[in-house]
């Protein structure tokens, strides 16, 4: 599992920092760090869930170079088949706070998943999105992305992280046709139902 975002205290609990946050949150769920791992890019933490093991990295590059850290953690944990990856990212195409989940498809203007298609060379991993909403206005959509929400927002959004983190685990332990059941209807699949 890969939450994208961006490295630096500058980027903490931005928007675009929604898919790093899954990562940790999940990772201290069974007591764990994330840490360094030479050769990555990344730092990760590996660990039984679900009666596997599992990596759960957040990658030291910045979102529009994470198909570099992605590639290498693919190569580093032997991911031979897509459907094996899950990619935690933010999605302007959603309404803010509502968590789906999807396999495959396009970047949605997404520039960590622009670059991870560029480096895997296969879109069909697993995606846990976590909805932003689109910018008011005529905000740029990189700045929008790039700042912290105000308090409201903040709080729906940590809500959704946990929501996305428990969609990762229900992957993990029951596949991703059950979490795509259970977090893609109204009901369960956003902060209100949590």
């Amino acid at each position: 599992m890969v939450g994208l975002g961006n490295p630096g205290a500058e980027f903490e609990r931005s928007r675009h920092n929604l898919g790093a946050e899954t990562a940790v949150l999940v990772a201290e769920r069974h007591g764990q760090r994330l840490r360094a791992e030479k050769g990555t890019r990344s730092v990760v933490a590996q660990f039984p869930m679900g009666g596997r093991l599992v990596a759960v990295a957040v990658p030291r590059t910045y979102m529009n170079e994470s198909g570099l850290a992605v590639v290498a953690l693919v190569r580093r944990y032997g991911v031979s088949e897509m459907s094996r990856l899950v990619v935690v990212h933010d999605e302007l195409d959603l309404p803010s706070g509502r968590v789906k989940v999807k396999v495959g498809g396009g970047t949605a203007g997404n520039n960590g998943l622009k670059s991870i298609h560029a480096h895997v060379h296969d879109p069909g991993y697993v995606r846990v999105r976590i909805g932003i909403g689109k910018p008011p206005g005529r905000q740029p959509g990189a700045d929008y992305v790039l700042h912290r929400p105000g308090k409201a927002e903040r709080e729906a959004l940590d809500v959704a992280v946990a929501v996305a983190a428990d969609a990762v685990e229900l992957i993990v332990a029951d596949g991703t046709e059950a979490a795509m059941l259970r977090f893609n209807t109204e009901i369960g699949a956003g902060p209100a139902d949590s």
